[in-house]
């Protein structure tokens, strides 16, 4: 009972700081600075729709989702991502995940990336003053230990960086969170707040906005049927968001990610997820469309997984990512 009211008393506390934190920065402003950072890390998490803040398996790109995620299956587990974007834009992770077992603390650390092609500089005139590049990098620590049997905690600190030909911004935040795991119902729930902190310096005067986020995540294995059903509730400090100009369950929806991943054997992996809102801003009424959608597969070979995802981004295009995980 202790427990549980730490438990409840802690998330009130995270939500109600982090909400209070939100809602000044929309007083100024709708939208954050660091987009890259709302990027999936893994195409494991890019296939479920993003809704991987309980999938408690020893995956270490869950450090991204909610470092309570970390645990001993993560030791020694190195993970490389990429992804090709829009408009020559490439994007990478890499993650790694020690166990110390002297410390009963699981380490990991990662980094994340986004580079972009050259952009031709023109001056007030429209005249040509050279090109000049961008780009976005983040560096990530995290620890996890263990509660009891059934509980875990955790906590990120980020390093942000960006820039913009000579411009830059740049950002300490970090994540927390929670992870009830029961074994016996093979079921696991999460909570985490994302990326409350501190800009250091902004692009222009005034701080950087950054991407808070409070999330809530479910995972949910079927005992006599290959299929794991996942749901992770976003932009919880942030409730007034949702779908332009939708329906009450439009807004719902609007803040909830689906997604279901079906084993084939110890081998193939399937994975299916669904981003509503992502859906709705960018599919197209007159034909059937895919945006918002989320597809990909994982091949287990030996000591290495092979994941894929694709993501549709309607008329603009899809997103293909890959990543490469093993033990070493």
């Amino acid at each position: 009972m202790r427990l549980c009211v730490w438990v409840m008393g802690t998330l009130v506390v995270l939500i109600g700081l982090v909400s209070v934190h939100a809602a000044r920065a929309q007083a100024t402003s709708e939208l954050s600075s660091f987009p890259f950072l709302r990027m999936e890390s893994s195409a494991r998490a890019a296939a479920l729709g993003g809704a991987f803040g309980a999938v408690a398996d020893g995956d270490v790109n869950g450090l991204f989702y909610n470092p309570a995620l970390l645990d001993s299956l993560a030791h020694r587990q190195v993970s490389a991502s990429y992804v090709s974007h829009f408009a020559g834009a490439d994007a990478g992770t890499v993650a790694y995940g020690h166990d110390l077992q002297e410390l009963k603390t699981t380490l990991a650390a990662g980094v994340r990336f986004l580079s972009w092609d050259d952009f031709d500089g023109r001056n007030a005139r429209g005249e040509p003053t050279g090109s000049f590049g961008a780009g976005d990098i983040a560096l990530t620590v995290g620890a996890s230990r263990a509660y009891r049997s059934r509980w875990r905690y955790g906590a990120n600190i980020h390093v942000i960086y960006s820039s913009i030909e000579t411009a830059s911004a740049s950002a300490l935040t970090m994540d927390a969170g929670l992870r009830y795991h029961r074994p016996d119902q093979l079921m696991t729930i999460g909570a985490s707040v994302h990326h409350a902190g501190v800009t250091l310096n902004g692009f222009a005067e005034g701080a950087e906005e950054l991407p808070f986020d409070v999330r809530l995540s479910a995972s949910k294995q079927l005992r006599h049927a290959p299929f794991r059903f996942v749901v992770t509730a976003y932009d919880l400090s942030s409730l007034n968001k949702g779908v332009v100009g939708g329906s009450t369950f439009d807004h719902v929806l609007g803040h909830l990610v689906l997604g279901t991943e079906l084993s084939l054997g110890e081998v193939v992996q399937l994975r299916l997820g669904y981003n509503h809102r992502r859906s709705t801003e960018l599919a197209v009424a007159e034909r059937l469309d895919l945006a918002g959608l989320g597809l990909g597969f994982g091949l287990h070979v030996s000591r290495v997984n092979v994941d894929y995802a694709y993501n549709s981004w309607s008329t603009t295009g899809g997103i293909h990512q890959f990543t490469l995980r093993t033990h070493i």
